[in-house]
Parts: structure tokens; sequence; C-alpha cells
């Protein structure tokens, strides 16, 4: 399937089986507690591309240590599924911790300067004009126009690579691109991450992707594909069901088409719609509309919804989205934070898609749904 590119052909097909496992190999206080079983509900569901498997929202404490335990796992999962797509995320933030981050030579000599004995500089990475500063309440939205924000997701996405990952989200791009109107310099440092892909990766390929309808540097797209909340709409009348459409705030017939990195032309590049998880109304099972579906996000609506309702609705998606928009595919959910609830004890609270077991006591039985509906309707 890989040999420094993808075709369009190939990526759907990987598109088509991907399903969002939240710390699988690790993450800021989302780490599975169940890898061995996950590895086996990965398996027999037969799926392809792993969305989100590792990440730091907040700068790991032990920067080194962090990305040992994503290559430690991601080793766990290939010598089981060795062809599966696993993809890590650098998101749209950055804090002050991260000034205690030695820059390794190899930064500085990726991006042709001197070498240095120095830390990254969380200051240097901010836009200037103060925009978006503490825009988070642990941390700012970086300015890809920085050459130092540059330099720190390039920094990341090779330790992410060196770790086994073959895919990397790069989050709200629209965020950091005030300042990168043409988008040049994130077409630099994701051109010097694939370039160091070519040679490092394990299958001589990193695919990047970003939640956007489509961003393009001149005339070429600058990620492989794109990606977006499904953001399903509240049908009137019938509490907790939902549907699709076309439209504002949807990516749905909307995805950017024209030269993808890997050469080939589209009139609308090959995406992933998600059950994202960005909060909660506090109004769970009232129709309030906006973004929410029944006062949840994408992710606690489906986690709430009757079993036998959820596997209408996945068959019911895939099918509208294959007859309205062949670009999209569903991203199904097979371990997602839960933003609307707390785990006994006051934990973090999690959806998982296993089978319940003793070796995964809070699954919800819906990964032989999903390896139904993926036979029946793929």
């Amino acid at each position: 399937m890989f040999d420094g590119a993808i075709q369009e052909a190939d990526l759907h097909k990987l598109l088509d089986r991907s399903v969002t496992h939240v710390g699988l190999c690790d993450a800021t206080n989302e780490n599975t507690t169940t890898l061995d079983d996950d590895i086996r509900m990965l398996k027999n569901i037969g799926a392809k591309f792993v969305g989100r498997t590792a990440f730091a929202w907040e700068t790991a404490l032990d920067d080194d240590q962090h990305f040992e335990r994503v290559k430690t796992n991601a080793a766990k999962v290939h010598a089981e599924l060795p062809h599966v797509v696993l993809q890590a995320c650098i998101f749209e933030i950055v804090q002050p911790k991260l000034n205690r981050i030695p820059i390794p030579s190899w930064v500085f000599q990726a991006f042709d300067l001197p070498v240095e004995r120095r830390n990254f500089n969380y200051h240097a990475m901010l836009y200037r004009d103060g925009n978006k500063v503490d825009h988070w309440h642990n941390g700012s939205v970086p300015d890809m126009s920085q050459l130092e924000t540059r330099m720190w997701f390039y920094y990341r996405a090779r330790r992410y690579i060196d770790s086994g990952m073959e895919a990397i989200h790069f989050g709200q791009v629209m965020l950091m691109d005030d300042a990168d109107e043409d988008l040049a310099h994130w077409y630099d440092m994701l051109s010097r991450v694939r370039a160091y892909a070519r040679q490092h990766a394990r299958r001589q390929i990193v695919l990047c992707d970003a939640h956007t309808h489509g961003s393009k540097h001149r005339d070429k797209l600058i990620f492989d594909f794109h990606s977006f909340p499904l953001r399903a709409d509240e049908t009137k009348g019938k509490p907790m069901e939902a549907h699709l459409r076309m439209g504002p705030g949807r990516i749905f017939g909307r995805s950017q088409g024209g030269m993808a990195p890997s050469g080939w032309e589209c009139k609308s590049l090959p995406y992933i719609a998600e059950f994202d998880n960005w909060g909660y109304s506090g109004k769970g099972g009232k129709e309030v509309g906006g973004i929410w579906i029944w006062g949840y996000d994408d992710m606690s609506w489906f986690a709430e919804i009757d079993p036998h309702y959820r596997v209408e609705f996945l068959e019911y998606a895939i099918q509208w989205l294959q007859e309205k928009d062949p670009s999209g595919h569903l991203q199904l959910p097979t371990r997602r934070r839960l933003a609307y609830k707390k785990a006994p004890g006051g934990g973090v609270a999690f959806f998982a898609a296993n089978t319940r077991s003793e070796a995964c006591p809070h699954g919800t039985n819906v990964e032989n749904t999903i390896k139904h509906i993926w036979e029946t309707h793929l």
C-alpha cells in the first residue's frame, strides 16, 4: 500500500475501517488500562486505521518517558497487527512547561540552522500581537509563522515517527494560521516532516490530517486527508434520535479538492467524520440545538443512545455518506473520553467498544456491531 506515497483508492480503503481509540499507546490522562484486550478487539473488527493513539495535550513532565511508552506500546500493537496505521496527535496548544525540553541538534540541522545548546522557547511560539495567548485554561495557541513553532512541531512529529506512528493529526489548523495566509509556513513544516518519514518511517510515509475542510499552499493540498466532527442534528420530535445533513458547519460535500501530497488530483480529498467530544451543555436529553445533539457532544450522545439505535444509526450514517458524499468515511469510536460524566470514584469516564468481560469490565459490547456493519456495508 505504501512506497513513500499512498494512492487515492488505498487511502479510501484505509479510512473505510478507521476508528478512534484514544490513549492506545500513550496520552495525557487518557491511557488505556486494557491494552491487551484493545488489541484483541481491534484485530477482531478488522481495523486498519486507529486514530488518536498517542498525544500529550499537557506537556509531559518527562517527554522522553512519553515517547518511550508510545514506542513500546506501538510495537506491541504492530506485533499483532503489522499493517494497521497508528495515529499520533500534535494539538493546537503550547505551554510554558515546554521550556524545560532541550532542542536536539537534529532539529537545528533539519532547518539548516547552526546547532545551539538551548531549550525550546514557549514565548517565541506565540502570536506577536497577543492573539490567542492563554486561549486555553492551561496554554496558548501557537503561531505557525514563528520558526520556533515549526521547530517544536517538527520535533514532536519526528519523535512520533521514530516511535512507530504512521499518521499525525494536527488539530485545529485554522487557529494556528492567522499569520500564515498562504500556509507557506505550514507547508514548510510538513514538507520537512514528510522528508524525514520517507527515509525513516515504518513504511516510508506519514499521513497528515487536521480539522479542516481544506488547506492549500498555492495549488497544493497540504494534508493527506481531512477530518471534522460528525455534527449530527437532532431529529425533532424523536428524542435522542439524530440525522446527518449538508450545510454550514459540516464537512459533507465540502472537502476541498486539488493536488494531494502523494501526487494525485482529486475533486474532493478523502476525509473522516469523527464522533468528537468537545464538551457538555448541561442539558442532556433536551432539544437545545446548535452544535449539541440532545444536549450532548457527538461522543456523549452516542454513548447515551439505546444500543439498538446505535446499530441503526451507524448503518444509516455509513449508507448516507456512501450515497451523499463518497469522499467521506465514518470514523467509529472504540475508545473515547466522555465529557458529561465521571467514572466511579470521580475519575475520567470513557466509552469503550470492547465486549464486556473480565479483561474489559467497562466495555459496551459494540465491537461485534462494528465488525458486522463493516462486513455488511463495506
